[in-house]
């Protein structure tokens, strides 16, 4: 299984994560399927690949619940009208 999950990089205390694209059973530090974006927690600044991002969602990619919430900040999921939350999917299963 694909997930979107943090990968650190930077220096020691100034570290900024890649969003990336890995395999659930690699390591943080591990090998990655593709870079679709960075998140710089210091300057609070956000950038994403959209077309990647949608890319490995619809093919089933699951973000880390940290990743999801950076996404929900920069508005993704409104703006490309991607239903993503599990609240709603659990419901809908139940149903």
């Amino acid at each position: 299984m694909v997930k979107l999950r943090l990968k650190r990089c930077g220096r020691k205390q100034r570290a900024i994560y890649r969003i990336v694209a890995i395999d659930v059973r690699s390591r943080r530090e591990g090998r990655d399927l593709r870079k679709v974006g960075f998140y710089d927690p210091i300057k609070n600044q956000t950038y994403s690949n959209v077309p990647a991002i949608l890319y490995f969602l619809e093919k089933g990619a699951q973000p880390t619940g940290t990743v999801y919430d950076i996404l929900r900040k920069a508005e993704f999921f409104k703006e490309f009208r991607v239903s993503f939350d599990k609240k709603e999917r659990k419901e809908k299963q139940e149903s």
